[in-house]
């Protein structure tokens, strides 16, 4: 029910999600009366694969997370959860506050043995049309460097079942690719990982590397993850907003039509697959079971996304990949 739109784009993009997944039944948590008016233009074989789970209340954007989960009782993003605690659900789908929902996550969902932290991680596609893992996007401000090897060895997983790379390509970011840069915490989780055989750590990489596709997966602090992907996403969208334009000047110029129109098409054919709509849900990884957050301006199309995703996290069965990659790595012990 929350985000910044709503139903009016979680609905549509929910039906969108059954014709195109036959076997996905999903529960929609919220104010009845409101879900059922936008259920209308669903079909009787659509509405067989719905249930509607009644929630009186949502989670504010703007509310302070501490006194959003101590007055989540009866807010549809509780509710999901719950759903998810109990076995009713495999897994929640939000677009709502982001602070609220890991926290409610967090306090609800059990984490994977020997996981401190969990990370909010995305799959962003790059310009050799493959895709790189990125964590963590913000649920973590400050990260000791167990928490950052632990990323590591999470997002090496999702590499592996996900994206389908053998051995995936791990680094963490940093403001050079030199040994002795950066803070200790990120220097301290490189000697280690360098220790690590089963994980394929390749060193350092800087915020340019992100869309070259250098690695396969990407570790960082929650602040820094955050700022990057947000930064990279405006930029992307500046550049496809600019070729939607009808500036009116430019638009009676037959000549600037013409080059505009061929630079669309060079873009669309190189670049189309960075638009952030393409890869929208990002999961709080090192949990039990599994949460996807979506942007809060998600659009039709890219909640769509969203649910897709998780259909595949959970096909995949990420959390037990995890668990079982701990224990083979045993490393509890790390510190």
């Amino acid at each position: 029910m929350s985000g910044d739109i709503g139903p009016s784009v979680t609905l549509p993009a929910a039906l969108q999600a059954l014709t195109s997944n036959p076997r996905l039944k999903l529960l929609l948590v919220g104010k009845t009366k409101i879900i059922q008016k936008l259920l209308k233009k669903a079909n009787s074989e659509q509405i067989s694969r719905i249930e509607i789970i009644h929630a009186e209340h949502i989670v504010l954007n703007n509310i302070k997370p501490l006194s959003a989960i101590r007055q989540s009782k009866e807010t549809s993003m509780r509710i999901a959860i719950d759903l998810v605690k109990n076995g009713y659900a495999k897994a929640c789908v939000s677009s709502g506050n982001t602070a609220v929902l890991i926290g409610l996550s967090k306090l609800m969902l059990k984490l994977i043995n020997g996981i401190k932290r969990p990370a909010l991680m995305t799959i962003i596609p790059n310009i050799k049309k493959k895709q790189t893992i990125l964590l963590d996007l913000g649920a973590n401000i400050n990260c000791t460097s167990e928490m950052l090897i632990q990323f590591a060895i999470m997002g090496s997983v999702v590499a592996e079942e996900i994206i389908n790379i053998i051995k995936p390509k791990v680094a963490l970011l940093n403001i050079g690719k030199e040994e002795n840069k950066g803070l200790d915490n990120i220097q301290k989780a490189a000697a280690i990982l360098k220790k690590i055989t089963s994980i394929n750590y390749i060193g350092y990489a800087e915020g340019d590397d992100l869309l070259i596709g250098k690695t396969d997966v990407l570790v960082c602090d929650g602040f820094i993850g955050n700022v990057l992907l947000k930064t990279m996403e405006g930029v992307i969208r500046v550049i496809f907003s600019f070729f939607k334009s009808t500036d009116k000047t430019t638009n009676n110029n037959y000549f600037i039509q013409l080059i505009k129109k061929i630079l669309i098409k060079k873009i669309t054919k190189h670049f189309f697959n960075l638009n952030p709509d393409q890869y929208n849900g990002a999961i709080i990884l090192g949990l039990k079971n599994i949460v996807i957050k979506s942007h809060g301006s998600a659009n039709e199309k890219a909640f769509k996304s969203a649910i897709d995703y998780t259909i595949r996290i959970i096909q995949k069965q990420i959390p037990e990949k995890i668990t079982d990659k701990l224990n083979i790595l045993s490393l509890r012990s790390i510190k």
